[in-house]
């Protein structure tokens, strides 16, 4: 039964999204079909093979090693601080992030990312019936963030049509940063991370192509990447690291006005209502949280979670969900974990204007009114990887 309703919920999904089509009359409806298989297969394959345990392990056993290595750099400048064997969440989830950069900019200065993205792009634009342009952001998205990403094409941003941008910065919201998946790891499990990183990028394409369809023509399918200016080794690494620390201190500040926001409102609603508000966007979201798979006796405190990632942001919502993952069947975690991992939120709507308005202003004002759409497809990308997931598990 449970995967009776994990279909209806695929279905309800995809219905969901139809419902603000752009364009109903020309959607393909036969590389959204491929794509759903390929997520189902792909999901089977990480998590019920063999093949994908040794995949999965593999690439959590190298982040737990580039956590290490990262932790010996904060240790040695903040050691003391913490006492030994206390968790923190600034200095053991977030400064990774630094090092995490570090490798990143190592990996672009030596041309070995741009070549990865870049031919991983050009193989999925022969799946998914859309550009070249598209399938390199989706990818270069997932590796180097929502707000570099712009930046490696910014010549294309001032030429394209509304339909395409949609697209562009939808897929950027549906995913998450390479230097931010190690921090992941700590709070969530692996396996379930990796699915979602590789879901994701399907999830974006299929969700895109039926909210927005559209035509790529052979002479618009272009990819012009921007060259980095030449640095020296040791300037590419500074300013990596100078960026891997902006983001730390960016989500941390973001993270203690969020959690004392949230704090705060239910507070004021749980002595005037007597409930607390994440608990009415409990039963706000539980039906959704159902016809993905989730039992309903967990489905009100899946959709509180679920709705705080949405509301505030994935941080915010991990930080929740770590406290009450007891409670859940290892089912609900997986559909759940995977629900958390992406940038859907409403910073990120602020997020992606700002990084496109910063490179082109008229395009920037273009994304800003189509923002809550955004959310609203990001957010389905995230609902069609849950669901997925609780279809193969």
């Amino acid at each position: 039964m449970k995967y009776v309703i994990a279909l209806i919920g695929l279905v309800v999904v995809l219905a969901l999204a139809w419902l603000v089509s752009s364009d109903k009359k020309n959607i393909k409806f036969r590389p959204i079909i491929i794509m759903i298989a390929l997520q189902i297969v792909l999901g089977l394959i990480l998590l019920k093979t063999s093949i994908g345990e040794f995949l999965v392990r593999g690439f959590a056993d190298g982040f737990a090693k580039i956590l290490n290595f990262a932790n010996e750099g904060t240790d040695f400048v903040f050691g003391g601080i913490v006492n030994e064997g206390i968790h923190s969440f600034f200095f053991h989830v977030l400064m990774p992030i630094v090092f995490m950069s570090v490798l990143i900019g190592i990996l672009q200065h030596y041309k070995i990312l741009p070549f990865i993205i870049k031919y991983i792009g050009l193989a999925l634009s022969k799946i998914n019936g859309m550009g070249k342009l598209e399938s390199y952001n989706a990818v270069a998205s997932a590796i180097l963030g929502q707000n570099e990403v712009f930046i490696s094409f910014k010549k294309q941003i001032g030429l394209l049509p509304r339909q395409r941008l949609y697209t562009l910065c939808a897929s950027a919201m549906s995913t998450v940063s390479m230097s931010i998946v190690g921090s992941y790891m700590t709070m969530l499990k692996p396996e379930y991370v990796v699915a979602a990183l590789v879901l994701n990028l399907f999830g974006g394409f299929i969700i895109s192509s039926i909210v927005n369809p559209y035509k790529v023509e052979p002479e618009e399918d272009i990819l012009e990447v921007q060259e980095e200016r030449k640095q020296t080794f040791f300037e590419m690494l500074g300013e990596y690291i100078m960026d891997g620390f902006k983001v730390v201190v960016i989500v941390g500040v973001m993270l203690v006005g969020f959690v004392a926001l949230i704090s705060m409102i239910n507070g004021i609603f749980s002595g005037v209502f007597g409930i607390s508000f994440q608990n009415i966007l409990g039963y706000a979201l539980a039906p959704f949280a159902f016809l993905m798979g989730v039992p309903w006796h967990e489905a009100i405190k899946a959709g509180s979670i679920m709705a705080t990632k949405i509301v505030a942001n994935e941080f915010v919502a991990m930080l929740d969900f770590v406290k009450i993952q007891g409670d859940f069947s290892e089912r609900t975690k997986a559909i759940v974990s995977v629900f958390l991992i992406s940038f859907a939120n409403f910073g990120s709507i602020g997020t992606i204007v700002g990084a496109v308005k910063g490179l082109n202003e008229k395009q920037g004002n273009v994304v800003a009114g189509f923002g809550l759409k955004l959310l609203y497809g990001a957010a389905l990308v995230s609902f069609l990887s849950a669901t997925i997931i609780s279809i193969v598990f």
